[in-house]
């Protein structure tokens, strides 16, 4: 998840303009376009809530669908358009879920945008670790990461990358 530092994914009215920030750290790392790619390759699968496939969907219309081929599975209710054959819906239990239709198929799943799909996975105990890319802004108002998750969770801090952005990724596993 990309937040603000004072913990917000988005603006109220769900805008991320705020992700391109003009800040540089001078010992940050360089991250190029060939590393962002090979990452990429490494995730399975993705997860996303309705709210966030919708948002992707309208990006995708001036940017392209950034999740390429990969497997992407949208958690809903609610019946949204399909214009990719990699893209399924899913709604129902999220234990039944992860134990029958991603742990048999997929070892890199990624949970994709949207508070309170994280916040589900996370109370469930379906998570196993959480990147939070820091970004070096304070929005002040706006759509929290961590929203009321209602219970005490104990993290291990696995990796932090200071990159040239001034972007900060924090890598956590889940202690369960």
């Amino acid at each position: 998840m990309v937040s603000s530092l004072d913990g917000y994914i988005a603006k109220k009215d769900n805008s991320i303009s705020w992700f391109e920030t003009p800040d540089s750290y001078e010992k940050g790392v360089h991250i190029t376009e060939q590393d962002a790619k090979e990452f990429l390759k490494t995730i399975d699968c993705y997860i996303m809530g309705a709210r966030t496939y919708e948002h992707a969907l309208e990006l995708s219309k001036s940017y392209g669908w950034v999740y390429g081929d990969v497997p992407t599975i949208v958690l809903t209710h609610r019946k949204l358009p399909v214009d990719r054959p990699n893209i399924e819906f899913y709604a129902g239990d999220l234990n039944h879920f992860v134990d029958e239709r991603l742990k048999p198929y997929y070892k890199n799943v990624w949970l994709v945008g949207g508070a309170e799909l994280a916040k589900d996975f996370i109370c469930l105990s379906l998570a196993d670790e959480i990147r939070q890319s820091i970004l070096p802004v304070i929005l002040g108002d706006g759509i929290p990461f961590f929203d009321r998750i209602g219970k005490e969770q104990t993290l291990h801090l696995k990796n932090v990358t200071a990159y040239k952005t001034g972007m900060v990724e924090l890598c956590y596993e889940i202690r369960k």
